[in-house]
């Protein structure tokens, strides 16, 4: 284990919550939207959220990406940035004043050097990165899986639940065969492309979900907090619904 998933470790444990077990969190390396030319990775409230609701539940986190190393976050997820948008977010601001939660951000493990039989549950982060660096990604198909096929709880938020659009399970099924599960909204994109004046991502995952077969693909009002709990699979429409996808995981977790 690295010395910066220690480090978190301990910061876990600060207030004297017995331990209960490991959760491993999967974000987006840093990468450049080819829509926008923006550089991208994963939106910070939907790592910080439930990254707050496992801590104080007592688990124990672990943070992978798909290339390893350090990782950084959408610029308007960044409660910092001069844009505002999200200067609400005091959860994320918090966790940016600790030593530990940014080395545990410098020193992310590579998802191929993880296994499930390690952790009870996986959770992977949303954000613009995960529209290029998740779909289509084998490695991470495989990983989430193979949480899902030993029963453990195995959540997607936001753009992240793109992996879902192809992933399958080992019997060359898709996942979400005869599952309802949820993710970013088209209104939600609609939204968002009009507030920049641009077309942001290159395909929109309501639209490609409700193309496939045997499954249901379900969301609510726009911007509000959403997950749904299909079986072990556990998805949240967008980056406010990252608490309540997460409450959903220590809930089957317990």
């Amino acid at each position: 284990m690295s010395s910066s998933v220690t480090e978190i470790n301990q910061y876990v444990h600060a207030h004297g919550m017995p331990f209960k077990g490991k959760i491993l969190m999967v974000a987006s390396s840093p990468s450049v939207s080819e829509q926008t030319g923006w550089p991208i990775g994963f939106w910070a409230a939907e790592l910080t959220h439930p990254l707050h609701v496992f801590q104080e539940a007592g688990y124990e986190v672990a943070l992978a990406s798909t290339e390893g190393g350090p990782i950084s976050m959408d610029a308007y997820s960044d409660p910092r940035d001069a844009s505002g948008y999200a200067a609400h977010d005091v959860i994320t601001m918090g966790y940016l004043q600790s030593d530990a939660f940014n080395q545990m951000l410098a020193n992310t493990q590579k998802l191929t050097e993880v296994s499930p039989n390690d952790y009870d549950a996986i959770f992977l982060v949303g954000g613009q990165g995960p529209m290029y660096t998740f779909r289509g990604n084998h490695d991470l198909e495989r990983l989430f899986a193979g949480f899902y096929e030993l029963g453990k709880p195995s959540a997607a938020v936001c753009h992240s639940t793109t992996l879902l659009l192809e992933a399958k399970t080992s019997n060359g099924s898709l996942l979400v065969e005869g599952k309802t599960w949820t993710g970013f909204a088209d209104a939600e994109e609609a939204f968002a492309d009009e507030a920049v004046g641009q077309r942001i991502q290159p395909y929109w995952i309501e639209k490609e979900a409700r193309k496939l077969p045997n499954t249901t693909f379900k969301v609510a009002a726009p911007f509000s907090s959403f997950a749904i709990q299909d079986g072990n699979l556990i998805t949240g429409q967008q980056q406010n619904s990252g608490a309540a996808a997460a409450r959903l995981v220590v809930q089957q977790l317990s």
